[in-house]
């Protein structure tokens, strides 16, 4: 190679090595700061659109299982209170059973019929007064379950599941709530008692009927809210490959990196000797 005062090619080329080392070396650091392969587009385009792409769904995910807690929070408030239902309609029964046998006077009728106005009176109270977060669940012109209830189950917006217990729910509010079937029962004498037993096994037919439905949606729920876990621990496992920085291969390359940066400064010192030499053949 020709000597030269006004291009040193050693210069040059060392030079040129230094920086991609430089660059190298860089990007070991921030990746080892950060944890992350990709911190820019620059770093790998495509990986970054797919990765942004998991990171929606998996947090869409995360709301979601969020949402379907709620939800079974909200149906075994609603479950709980039908089971006080149950147990207070099982006790009318009782009443209306004793009732309905001539042994009692009309003393004792009066005493069963208080018993049994004041279980009638926390009927309605319950149907009328349960509430999950402040929303009433049951009354009639505001209860939540008077409607569809619509739950978002997953990222997508057509992952809805609708809850629909109105129907059902229509009817037992004929039957339990204040100037309902039960509320207008007496037990003063064998007859209307053997009616109250009667309307009372409907009434809790009834009962068992929405405490069905509920039960069913709340397993279903669980299972949703299982299935979204593992959905998003593998999307989770899935964008991590793609972004999460390998901390053994990148501090093996900073490394290696660093020991090129000084290998090439060094070298770079040397060949800014070489235009020298240029004077020792001038004599």
């Amino acid at each position: 190679m020709a000597l030269s005062i006004h291009t040193n090619y050693s210069a040059l080329v060392t030079n040129t090595a230094l920086n991609k080392s430089n660059n190298a070396l860089a990007t070991n650091q921030q990746r080892l700061g950060t944890g992350l392969r990709i911190n820019s587009a620059a770093d790998d385009a495509a990986g970054l659109q797919i990765a942004t792409r998991l990171n929606a769904q998996s947090r869409g995910m995360g709301v979601a299982m969020r949402n379907t807690s709620d939800a079974v929070s909200m149906l075994q408030t609603a479950e709980g209170a039908f089971s006080e239902l149950t147990d207070i309609v099982q006790r009318m029964k009782d009443l209306a059973t004793q009732a309905a046998n001539d042994t009692n006077g009309a003393d004792d009728r009066t005493a069963l019929q208080g018993e049994f106005d004041a279980l009638a009176d926390e009927l309605a109270n319950i149907f009328d007064k349960t509430k999950y977060a402040g929303e009433l669940l049951f009354a009639d012109t505001d209860g939540k379950f008077t409607d569809d209830v619509s739950i978002q189950i997953g990222a997508d917006s057509t992952e809805v599941m609708v809850i629909n217990v109105a129907t059902n729910l229509s009817t037992l509010s004929a039957e339990v709530t204040d100037g309902g079937t039960l509320s207008a029962l007496t037990l003063d004498d064998a007859a209307n008692s053997a009616t109250a037993i009667a309307a009372l096994d409907t009434a809790l037919k009834n009962i068992g009927t929405v405490r069905a439905e509920f039960g069913a949606n709340i397993n279903r729920l669980n299972h949703t809210s299982n299935n979204l876990a593992n959905m998003k621990d593998n999307t989770e496992m899935a964008k991590g490959r793609i972004m999460d920085a390998d901390f053994a291969m990148e501090s093996a390359n900073m490394s290696k990196n660093s020991m090129l940066m000084q290998s090439g400064i060094s070298m770079l010192k040397q060949a800014g000797q070489m235009p020298g030499m240029v004077m020792g053949l001038l004599g």
